[in-house]
């Protein structure tokens, strides 16, 4: 019989709390210094709650989904509700070093930052996309983390709640621009992702994978490239200033020219190039180029 690995619920933060052994000091919002628990023991963990994990040790093994990581110090792992991450309980404890904030969906609700919370791509990142801070960036993690400790010590009041959701929102608005620092000083490496990227479309015609998969999409470019659609859609973003997807889009239309000039009818490029309606090529070539397939071969 095949035993299932046994998973911590972390529905609440309480229930976080409980099993690293850390007090309650507000029923939405936690903040956790690891230097002052005691050891705990390895699990896998399913969260209903955000949380933002800044560890300084450096642990093999660790899994977010279904990618494993081994880390280094220094490094902020962000995790989003429906998420399950952690190491297997191989009944041995151990001491984490580092910080963690964890807050519920509850407390943003009618807040502007619940509004927001798409912004925070780094939410839906594959572990091994983690933020990689330097000693400042982390030294201001842990000062904001510090704030709201202070916060949640006070007696709770009609403020708390807004200080409280307006001290998170700046710690993922600094997260931003982290990533935005990150992303620039991986330059080299960014830019082989979009040879990559180019070379990927390419051989999906050039293999005749369009005649059975249709349009290659965002998502199936970004498993191939071994990376999470969120941090595939940014990168790209960032080093080129367009989508992914209006990358797909305009080698599409650039492939479809070509079949244009050559004198095939609208309706077989439409169908050679993986759509299923002639219809669907002639909408996203007006918006494309501004004028229809037929109008574009007139004017050329």
């Amino acid at each position: 019989m095949v035993l299932m690995p046994k998973i911590l619920n972390a529905k609440t933060v309480h229930d976080y709390n409980a099993y690293v052994g850390h007090a309650d000091q507000h029923p939405l919002v936690s903040v956790i210094d690891y230097a002052a628990l005691p050891p705990i023991r390895h699990s896998r963990t399913r969260f209903s709650v955000y949380a933002l994990f800044l560890r300084d040790d450096c642990l093999e093994d660790l899994t977010y989904g279904c990618s494993k990581y081994d880390y280094r110090e220094g490094t902020l792992i962000c995790v989003s509700p429906g998420q399950i991450g952690g190491v297997e309980d191989n009944g041995e404890v151990f001491r984490i070093e580092g910080w963690a904030l964890l807050f519920s969906p509850e407390l943003l609700h009618g807040t502007p930052l619940a509004a927001r919370m798409k912004e925070f791509t780094f939410f839906a990142y594959q572990v091994n996309e983690a933020l990689h801070m330097t000693a400042e960036e982390r030294a201001t993690l842990i000062a904001l983390m510090k704030q709201i400790q202070e916060e949640l010590c006070r007696h709770p009041d009609v403020h708390q709640r807004t200080i409280l959701v307006a001290y998170i929102e700046l710690i993922l608005n600094f997260c931003l621009r982290f990533y935005e620092r990150q992303f620039a000083t991986r330059k080299s490496s960014n830019h082989d992702v979009l040879a990559r990227f180019e070379t990927l479309l390419h051989d999906y015609y050039k293999e005749g994978r369009h005649l059975s998969g249709g349009l290659p999409g965002v998502g199936w470019c970004a498993e191939q490239l071994c990376m999470s659609a969120n941090y595939f859609g940014d990168l790209v973003k960032r080093e080129t200033g367009q989508t992914a997807g209006e990358h797909i889009r305009r080698m599409v239309i650039d492939l479809a020219k070509e079949q244009l000039m050559d004198g095939q009818p609208v309706s077989t490029v439409a169908y050679d190039l993986g759509f299923d309606y002639p219809q669907h090529m002639t909408r996203l070539f007006k918006k494309e180029v501004g004028c229809t397939p037929n109008e574009y071969r007139m004017q050329v």
